[in-house]
């Protein structure tokens, strides 16, 4: 597809059904993510892409984390947060590995390379015929649901990427 193609039929896809993107096709994503202005060239991102035992734990770090978060959930509101993490056939989460106190470059700086990262990678998610969703919420801030990836507390997870095969148009 035409990069201009991509960009301007590009939209966050509501549903995603199977198939998800092959690991060529995301490796390929990835790559054209690393590729976003990056002050300092300090590549500040992180990719995580989920497996469905690495989607388990990273779930119980999200339902863990609405459970701690005033008001009191109820269960079903816990099997929301749960479920949100499974919406998809596959989950790209993506991180900001935050340099502190570079010289140069400041935080900002870092999250908005991370940003573009995320937009890269979903316009190579669209030429490649796959829908995305970009999502994030209350448990992308958690210091356990960042833990639960390997981040620090003061890095940042800027997006939970939905990826898989869109609905045909009606």
């Amino acid at each position: 597809m035409d990069l201009f193609d991509a960009i301007l039929t590009r939209t966050t896809a509501g549903r995603l059904a199977e198939p998800g993107p092959t690991s060529e096709h995301l490796d390929r994503m990835i790559a054209a993510a690393t590729r976003a202005p990056d002050h300092g060239r300090l590549q500040p991102w992180r990719f995580f892409v989920l497996d469905a035992s690495a989607r388990e734990r990273f779930a119980d770090a999200v339902v863990e984390a609405r459970r701690r978060r005033p008001p009191a959930p109820t269960p079903e509101q816990l099997a929301v947060e749960r479920d949100k993490v499974w919406r998809s056939p596959t989950l790209l989460v993506v991180g900001c590995a935050v340099h502190p106190g570079h010289p140069k470059v400041p935080e900002i700086e870092q999250v908005l390379a991370v940003g573009a990262a995320v937009e890269n990678l979903l316009l190579a998610a669209r030429a490649l015929g796959y829908g995305a969703a970009w999502k994030t919420g209350p448990a992308a801030y958690d210091a356990g649901v960042k833990a639960a990836l390997g981040l620090q507390p003061a890095d940042h997870i800027v997006a939970l990427v939905h990826l898989g095969t869109p609905p045909p148009a009606a």
